[in-house]
């Protein structure tokens, strides 16, 4: 990024643009080179003021929430890497309606910030996202959830702005989700969601959370630095035990483990870098393709280059 176009993002946003950000000190996996500016917007104007910068400078743009269920490269991340970390965090109840409500929040607020001001008001309905590290905008771009319950079964309205700056407002019933996707137009960023909930006493919907998040720290590494899930479960099977089953449990590359506790899990135990977690991705989609005849496609995202300025796969 040359010190021209700099110059016009900091002249809009000031202090809220840094430049050659380290991303380590930001992604959950602690690792990750700089980004060219890390901006940090407030508001739908600041956004789209973003998006009109980017557009005119043919600047790549990237976002991030709070850094998690993402792999950022040794090289960093070219262009403009928005971040809502420090905006987009309001939440409130819209409206009840006897005994269910409908609950909004803005795309930068934190899953667990949610979750607790809605079990201390007495709403039930997200407790199956206890434990589940990122924003409520990243929530519900992965379509996130367990087994029986994902966020497309309370999500009843989405705002998003698309690249031309226009918000739009779409009924959850019209959006097309499926397994950690929901189909939005190409480059539309969440602002705000609206979520439908319920009525019940705060002792047993934090009884509930309480019981989750034990059951995810019985089974997942959630004390060593790591991205959540790495790879999306193929029909009918699970990736952890597809890689357990592999003989990869315990597999290190530099300083990058694939988990023992959940061997869906890459954690960074011994200051690894991203192309030694990226090695361990490729590993793992490699022993699976050959032992089980199975393709795994990758959960977390990978953004930026290589430290030689590749992209790579």
């Amino acid at each position: 990024m040359d010190q021209a176009v700099r110059n016009q993002i900091s002249e809009r946003f000031g202090e809220r643009a840094l430049f050659d950000y380290p991303m380590a000190k930001i992604t959950t996996f602690r690792v990750g080179g700089p980004a060219d500016c890390l901006l940090h917007v407030s508001g739908a104007d600041d956004l789209r003021a973003a998006i009109t910068l980017a557009r005119a400078n043919g600047l790549p743009l990237s976002l991030l929430g709070a850094g998690s269920n993402l792999l950022v490269r040794d090289g960093g991340i070219r262009g403009m890497t928005i971040s809502f970390s420090k905006g987009f965090r309001e939440h409130g109840i819209r409206r009840e309606e006897g005994q269910g409500g409908i609950l909004w929040a803005e795309t930068g607020v934190k899953i667990n910030t949610l979750l607790a001001f809605a079990q201390q008001e007495g709403w039930s309905g997200l407790e199956f996202l206890a434990g589940t590290p990122g924003t409520m905008g990243g929530a519900v771009a992965m379509n996130a959830g367990i087994r029986d319950r994902e966020i497309k079964d309370l999500l009843t309205e989405l705002t998003f702005m698309t690249s031309d700056g226009a918000l739009h407002r779409s009924p959850g019933e019209d959006l097309e989700f499926s397994y950690r996707n929901v189909d939005l137009p190409k480059d539309a960023i969440i602002c705000a969601m609206e979520l439908s909930v319920t009525r019940d006493e705060p002792a047993a919907i934090k009884e509930r959370m309480t019981d989750i998040l034990t059951r995810r720290k019985s089974t997942q590494p959630l004390s060593i630095p790591n991205a959540g899930s790495i790879f999306k479960n193929p029909p009918g099977e699970y990736a952890a035990q597809l890689i357990e089953k592999a003989g990869l449990k315990g597999t290190r590359a530099g300083g990058a483990r694939i988990s023992d506790l959940h061997a869906n899990f890459i954690v960074n135990d011994e200051g690894a870098r991203a192309s030694d977690i990226l090695a361990l991705i490729e590993k793992a989609k490699r022993s699976v393709a050959s032992e089980a005849g199975i393709t795994l496609e990758t959960e977390v995202r990978v953004l930026g280059v290589d430290a030689t300025g590749e992209t790579g796969p």
